[in-house]
Parts: C-alpha cells; structure tokens; sequence
C-alpha cells in the first residue's frame, strides 16, 4: 500500500511539475521581462540582464533564507499562473463549444445569432451546389460515360469545413459535437443526451480509455487557448508578447479541432457499436443491428419523465 502511494505521489507531482510549474515559471520569466523592459525598450538585453543582476546582488538574495523565500514565491506564482490559465480554459472550452449559447449575455448572444445565421447560408449554399454535382454526376453516370465525381467531391469538401451538419452553434468545433447528435437521431432517433450517460458506464475499457484520452486532449488544447489569453495581457506593457499570444491561439486552435473531432467521432462510433448490447443489459428483447425502432425504445425506456402535475413534487 506505501509503495502504491509512493508511485501515485510521484506521479501527482510530475504532473504538478508539468502542467502547472513549467508552464507558469516560463510565463512568469516573461512577465517580469515586461514589465522591466517595457514598451520603449521592449528588446534591450542588456538592460534586463542588468537589472537581473542588481536583483541577484541584493542582500535578501544572497543568504539561504532568502534564496529560499524566492524560490517559493517563484514556485508559487507559477502554480497560481497555472491555475490560472486552466480556469481561463475553462471558459476557452466553453466558448469553442458554445453550448447553450442563446443564453449567453445580451451582446454576446447577438453577435453568436449572427454568426450562426451567416455560417447557415454558407452551409446552405455549399450543401446546394454539392447536390446539385451528386445530381449531375448521376445523369453523367446514367449516360454511359465514368461519373465525374471532381465537382461534387470539392464541394462536399468546402460544405465540411463550414461545418458536417447544418449550423446550429456559432464555431465549427460546437456544430461538430452537434452534428453527432443530428446523425444519431436522424439515422438510429437515439437522444444522445438521455443515451450517453448509461452508454458510458457500459462501454468496454478500451472504449472508455480512448474517448478518455481524446477528452484530456482537449483539455489541454484549451489551457493552451488559456495562456494565450495570458500572454496577450502582457502585451499592454510589453509588445514582442503578442507574436507569442498569437502562434498559442493558432496551435490552441488547430488542438481544439482536432480534439473535438476526434472526441465527437469515437463517441459517436462507440453509440453505433455499443447501444444494441445496452438494450439486451437493460433487457430489451433485439436482434439485429441498430435499428429507428431500437433507437426510439431506448430513449424512451431512458427518458426522465417531468412530473404529471405539482402533487408529484415533492418539498424538501
């Protein structure tokens, strides 16, 4: 049990060390750089070094007991630094996501409205123009001559970057898990909102270890949109910050989608694959694939049903 213990404080550690100090004692080495160097002399190296060393040659820091207090407080502050760009990604998510955004504050949901209505037409016009080539590559087809598949496959290409399904989120990243539970209610009338939660404490442990893992990706995708946020507040004081904010929100970027994407199809896929051997758990007599019909039981069998009237309720 001790030497258990051992291993998991070891690893609690290394990734205390990791994802919290490293990050943070780096941004903390350029923060103070900022704010000593400044605008106006914002790429003097030899004005820094010189006020690193008049630092180093103060009395508290040439004694143990000083040394020791700086140390903690640079470790400190790196955590705090941490924890303050996963906090940051937290809501980095949450925007990239953008679940539940009709209810997000006035100006913001204005500008989310927006942002859906411009991405539908978009989709519309590109999911047009990719029936419109399926359509002529048949008649083509029909004729004789080999399917010209060029046209159509071009625009199914520009439909997905817009978004799989038909907008309903304001970024890409939030219409990709949408999308997910637009296919599996369309093609099996499963609710993946009732479903998943049952679902995922049925799943195999490799099934879960996969999603898991696509799911701590995107965690660290969107610390990463976090520091970007912190280091974009450096460039109030400190202009070479910006560069760096940007290439962390570009990588930020590409993670998170490539994340969500992954994330959404290993779920989807694991519905397809697993929900038939949940309604044989649950007791539902089927055989045979995933059926509409199959789909229509299990969200009904699952489903939380709201009270019949106010005497159901019951007062605390």
């Amino acid at each position: 049990m001790g030497g258990f213990l051992g291993e998991l404080g070891k690893k609690l550690a290394e990734r205390w060390l990791s994802l919290l100090v490293l990050p943070g004692a780096l941004y903390l080495s350029v923060a103070t750089a900022a704010l000593t160097l400044g605008q106006s002399d914002a790429l003097d190296v030899v004005l820094l070094a010189d006020r690193i060393g008049g630092w180093a040659k103060a009395p508290a820091a040439s004694t143990v007991g000083g040394q020791v207090v700086v140390l903690a407080a640079v470790l400190v502050g790196a955590a705090l630094a941490g924890i303050t760009a996963q906090a940051l990604g937290s809501l980095v998510e949450r925007a990239a996501l953008a679940v539940g955004w009709r209810n997000w504050p006035a100006p913001f949901r204005w500008i989310a409205d927006h942002r859906v209505r411009k991405r539908r037409q978009h989709w519309d016009s590109a999911h047009s123009a990719y029936q419109a080539g399926v359509a002529r590559a048949r008649r083509t087809h029909h004729g004789g001559a080999p399917p010209d598949s060029a046209q159509w496959r071009a625009a199914h290409q520009t439909r997905s970057r817009i978004a799989s399904e038909r907008p309903d989120r304001p970024t890409w990243s939030g219409d990709r898990v949408h999308a997910t539970a637009v296919r599996l209610d369309r093609d099996h009338h499963l609710d993946l909102g009732t479903l998943w939660p049952h679902l995922w404490l049925h799943l195999p442990d490799t099934a879960r270890a996969e999603i898991t893992m696509a799911r701590q990706d995107l965690t660290r995708a969107t610390t990463l949109g976090g520091w970007a946020v912190l280091y974009a507040a450096l460039t109030c004081w400190w202009w070479p910050a910006a560069p760096v904010a940007v290439t962390l929100l570009l990588t930020a970027r590409y993670r998170i989608r490539s994340a969500v994407a992954t994330d959404a199809l290993l779920r989807e896929a694991a519905t397809r694959l697993h929900a038939v051997e949940l309604a044989r758990h649950l007791g539902i007599d089927h055989v045979g694939p995933l059926t509409p019909q199959l789909g229509d039981t299990l969200t009904h069998l699952l489903h939380t049903r709201p009270p019949a009237s106010t005497s159901d309720c019951v007062s605390p």
